[in-house]
């Protein structure tokens, strides 16, 4: 079985925890942190609040309920349906666009060979 990780994302006051598979963990954490530094720059009206990934860890046990594990493709594919719903103009959307779909393209890629063993 592969080996996983676990980001935990805080948006206010409410946590998510995302499961992604370790190979690919630095990769959530790094465009969780260029879209941050970009969102001051989109113009649009409609552009989506981003929790902050602010914790990864190997080995997760939730007490709690409330707080589920939301698979890693599951997370990055409504990424991805939330900016490419963004009217925007003025900045080069389509960059960012580029790197969530990059990443959802190699978790697909991930899941299906997994699928296969």
């Amino acid at each position: 079985m592969a080996k996983m990780r676990f980001g935990i994302l805080k948006l206010g006051d409410h946590l998510e925890f995302v499961e992604m598979p370790s190979t690919h963990m630095y990769q959530l954490t790094a465009l969780n942190r260029r879209l941050h530094k970009e969102l001051d720059k989109l113009t649009a009206g409609n552009v989506p609040r981003l929790p902050y990934l602010i914790a990864e860890c190997d080995d997760l046990e939730l007490v709690d309920e409330q707080y589920p594990v939301t698979g890693g493709l599951e997370y990055i594919n409504r990424l991805e349906s939330a900016f490419a719903a963004i009217e925007e103009n003025s900045y080069p959307l389509i960059s960012l666009l580029t790197e969530i779909r990059a990443l959802q393209a190699q978790l697909e890629q991930w899941y299906e060979e997994e699928a296969d063993q």
